[in-house]
């Protein structure tokens, strides 16, 4: 014990911090400049480390570099500061209250932004390994939001239960009452916990994802914008956007119109010509109009199909395919036209109902 305390280093350190209190006898500015010299120090390394990680992080991340790196900056600077103050504040001569609050105050700071930086960190990994190909096959793009969500719980409560530990909260003790307000609140929020599971198990089993057009079994249709922990949202044709609970999503019957190994979408144009009218040329003009229009897919080829014999008229059907289904109303509409006017130059008949009416006169014998 007397050689550790006769050690040259200790020896010096002692008469330094002598020297310190005698030049500066008020505590408070002790701590100010203790402080400042810790601000210099931490912001020195911190500019150093950040030259060293910069190149790593354009490396791996490419484009979100930039944005990893700035978050990055605040947490080390941070929690350099909480270590070059927990060694050389307690040489200061401050209240063991204002030490403490010091303390709990930056803590609870580190941990906040060491917190936005993993949620960053994780979002960009996350969408690198959801593109790379055989590398992260359980990590799909369309399960990155689950695994996003995921992971923001996980690290705000590992952040919760760091914040409780920087203010000297006892956690064990809050962990049994949480069991207990746990509980209470499951039985209260069964609405809320349902929604979430049902979030989760959609993001699971991907009956549709983020960018698919879906009709719901009420009647609505719309591109999935957003799939969220409580609701999946989506923005219908009129530019409404509906947000329906995940618990109906995954209960609900789904008609998924972006489904399947291919994107594109078939089209029905439905159209009655008149009795006596040439089969074949009307086939031949219902293909020309398809043919002859920009937006619809050369491959699978359109055709037709002679439905039935209506009651006024020979049911024909058109069916071709657009590219997305978003388009699947702008092509009817320009179809209809085209086909209007390609009957017109033909001399096709487009027939409506009618009826005829026959009346019989009935002598009257009296």
């Amino acid at each position: 014990m007397e050689e550790l305390q006769n050690n040259p280093i200790n020896l010096v350190a002692n008469q330094s911090i002598e020297w310190f209190n005698s030049l500066v006898p008020n505590a408070y500015i002790q701590g100010f400049i203790i402080i400042l010299i810790a601000i210099l120090i931490a912001w020195f390394i911190e500019r150093v480390i950040n030259v060293i990680a910069k190149p790593l992080f354009k490396r791996q991340f490419n484009d979100g570099s930039t944005k990893l790196v700035e978050t990055f900056k605040r947490p080390i600077f941070l929690t350099l500061l909480l270590i070059i103050n927990s060694i050389m504040l307690p040489t200061a001569t401050l209240p063991i209250n204002a030490t403490e609050l010091f303390f709990s105050i930056l803590g609870t700071l580190t941990t906040i932004f060491w917190f936005i930086f993993a949620v960053n960190l994780t979002r960009s990994f996350l969408i690198i390994a959801g593109e790379t190909r055989g590398k992260y096959d359980f990590i799909q793009p369309h399960t990155v939001p689950l695994f996003d969500n995921s992971a923001k719980i996980i690290l705000f409560l590992a952040s919760v239960y760091f914040v409780f530990l920087a203010w000297g909260i006892n956690v064990s003790a809050l962990l049994a009452s949480a069991g207990i307000v746990g509980l209470a609140l499951s039985l209260g929020a069964q609405s809320t916990l349902a929604n979430i599971f049902g979030g989760m198990s959609i993001l699971a089993d991907t009956p549709y994802k983020v960018g698919d057009y879906i009709n719901l079994d009420t009647g609505e249709r719309g591109e999935v914008t957003n799939i969220g922990l409580r609701s999946t949202r989506i923005l219908t044709r009129d530019d409404v956007e509906i947000s329906v609970p995940n618990n109906v999503m995954s209960n609900a019957k789904i008609i998924n119109e972006s489904g399947g190994p291919y994107t594109k979408f078939r089209i029905r144009i439905a159209v009655g010509v008149a009795y006596g009218s040439d089969i074949d040329l009307v086939e031949k003009v219902l293909v020309q109009c398809a043919k002859d229009h920009n937006e619809i897919c050369i491959s699978p080829e359109p055709r037709v199909r002679f439905r039935k014999f209506g009651p006024s008229s020979l049911d024909f059907e058109l069916l071709a395919w657009c590219e997305q289904p978003a388009l699947r109303g702008k092509n009817e509409h320009e179809l209809n036209t085209m086909i209007y006017r390609a009957f017109n130059e033909n001399d096709i008949k487009i027939p409506f109902p009618q009826q005829e009416i026959h009346l019989h006169h009935i002598k009257d014998n009296n």
